[in-house]
């Protein structure tokens, strides 16, 4: 039973640091753009663009 005096506390003050972490991610704009990321994933940028030569050598 005395292990519960600490452990509830404890308990209860990591809730609220991660209420508190969250009402921060909240505020610093974390959380505006949430389809920016799924687009951002069907860019392919690491492949460059084929030139003008490049596409007639092709066909």
């Amino acid at each position: 039973m005395s292990g519960l005096l600490f452990l509830i506390p404890i308990a209860l003050g990591m809730g609220l640091v991660g209420l508190v972490a969250f009402l921060w991610a909240a505020r610093s704009g974390q959380f505006d753009d949430p389809d920016g990321a799924a687009n951002r994933i069907l860019v392919d940028e690491d492949r460059p663009l084929p030139t003008a030569g490049e596409k007639n050598s092709a066909e």
